[in-house]
């Protein structure tokens, strides 16, 4: 722990400032996102272009993809959360998927990670393939479903961030490792705010 802890040090005074900047962005992400607070989409927004470009330069194609689509959802999630604010629809809404769709949701995610390595293995070669294509479809679903307002997204987080962690501590990204572990401690903080609001079940 104190040799992670370290070499997390000694990456944060060498890498560029472009990391600490997408790490703190992300973390006031989750946060605003916890309280359902719009402002969360312009954060998600600039710390996801950083980490298309940090991405790229540890050839996580699969990762760096997804946070091509993050910045298409932040524009996506910020003006879908304001219309519904402004309008009161059901939108705006914290609801929860039925058991069969949230079944539908796991299957299909299964199922393109699958296709996803099948093609990927014919363009390029990594050895975190497998991983880097699951947390990235899972990941876009999980994002989906914030946009949505829908509390199952937590669920995926719960599971997606560790996984992520995992991944980007293995390609050398200590702070960005570091980032994913307090993203699960905030997916767990984000479920509990947002069940409040469920109606009826407060």
């Amino acid at each position: 722990m104190i040799e992670f802890l370290q070499q997390a040090w000694t990456q944060a005074q060498q890498q560029s400032l472009l990391e600490l900047v997408a790490v703190l962005l992300s973390v006031a992400y989750v946060v605003l996102a916890a309280h359902q607070n719009s402002w969360c989409w312009p954060c998600a927004f600039i710390s996801t272009s950083i980490f298309v470009f940090l991405f790229w330069e540890s050839t996580l194609v699969f990762n760096m993809l997804l946070n091509v689509f993050y910045i298409v959802m932040a524009v996506v999630g910020y003006f879908s959360w304001n219309k519904g604010k402004l309008l009161q629809t059901e939108k705006f809404i914290v609801k929860a998927l039925s058991l069969d769709k949230l079944a539908i949701l796991l299957c299909l995610g299964v199922a393109i990670t699958v296709i996803l390595v099948m093609i990927g293995s014919q363009l390029f070669q990594s050895e975190w393939i497998w991983l880097d294509a699951i947390t990235t479809v899972f990941s876009i679903i999980a994002t989906i479903l914030t946009a949505r307002k829908y509390i199952d997204n937590w669920y995926f987080w719960m599971v997606m961030n560790p996984l992520s962690a995992y991944l980007v501590y293995k390609n050398g990204l200590y702070l960005t490792s570091i980032l994913m572990v307090v993203f699960t401690i905030m997916a767990c903080y984000g479920y509990i705010k947002w069940k409040s609001d469920i109606p009826n079940e407060a």
